[in-house]
């Protein structure tokens, strides 16, 4: 899908931790896609201080790709999402901002259809959703499916966001959109992304949907335990209570 260039500028912010084996797919796909595309990006890796030499990959893709291209911005310790995008922004030189994960459950082919979409509907905001069209999830069993099913219809219950997909994280905004969002976001975790859509609604912001297919990761653990969802539904109570 090629788009031609235009005067926009893309900055991915790729938070990392333990992402060493994943870290240099993700990178080459994003290139591929952004190539392909013919458009302005850089890539910001913010690492909370990995211990399995992820940036030392990054350093070594730097090398590769160019410091233009791909940024490492590390931390000395992992301090949480929402904090990881706020150090992120600080480095970001462009006025769009996708905030994707680097575990490969997010893959770069979805960039042209929310850069398209953003394009045609010039809404503030686009949001990956595996729960319209031809989004799906593969790679999951069926009590991971049926926790995702579950919390995002009870979401969809109490909260009335306006996305069908409120616990995403593959996301397009406006760079001043996104600032403005994060400066006012009190959650951490897991909760972060869905406190992200809720202020985005009541603020007025306009916000669009692109059906994306979540992957489970292909290497590495998987992030998500049980401090997880009993973070989720005291976030979920608490946004229910102030939204």
């Amino acid at each position: 899908m090629k788009m031609g260039a235009t005067d926009n500028f893309y900055s991915i912010i790729l938070p990392t931790y333990n992402e060493r084996e994943n870290l240099p797919l993700i990178i080459w796909l994003i290139i591929e896609a952004f190539t392909k595309l013919n458009e302005k990006f850089e890539v910001i890796i913010v690492d909370d201080g990995s211990p399995d030499g992820t940036q030392d990959a990054a350093k070594q893709l730097q090398a590769i790709y160019g410091e233009d291209k791909i940024q490492l911005r590390p931390r000395a310790k992992k301090l949480g999402l929402g904090s990881a995008y706020i150090h992120g922004i600080q480095f970001a030189t462009g006025n769009f901002i996708i905030i994707m994960d680097a575990d490969l459950s997010h893959h770069p082919r979805h960039i042209p259809q929310f850069i398209k979409k953003q394009r045609e509907s010039s809404c503030d905001v686009v949001t990956g959703t595996r729960y319209r069209g031809n989004g799906g999830v593969a790679g999951w069993d069926l009590k991971r499916k049926f926790i995702s099913v579950t919390a995002n219809y009870v979401t969809q219950t109490l909260l009335n966001p306006g996305v069908s997909d409120l616990t995403g994280s593959f996301r397009l905004y406006r760079k001043e959109v996104l600032v403005d969002l994060i400066s006012r976001c009190t959650s951490k975790g897991y909760v972060f992304q869905m406190e992200m859509m809720c202020l985005a609604r009541s603020s007025g912001y306009t916000i669009d949907e692109v059906p994306i297919a979540f992957v489970d990761r292909v290497y590495g653990e998987s992030k998500l335990g049980a401090g997880e969802i009993i973070q989720f539904a005291k976030g979920l109570m608490k946004l229910f209570a102030t939204t």
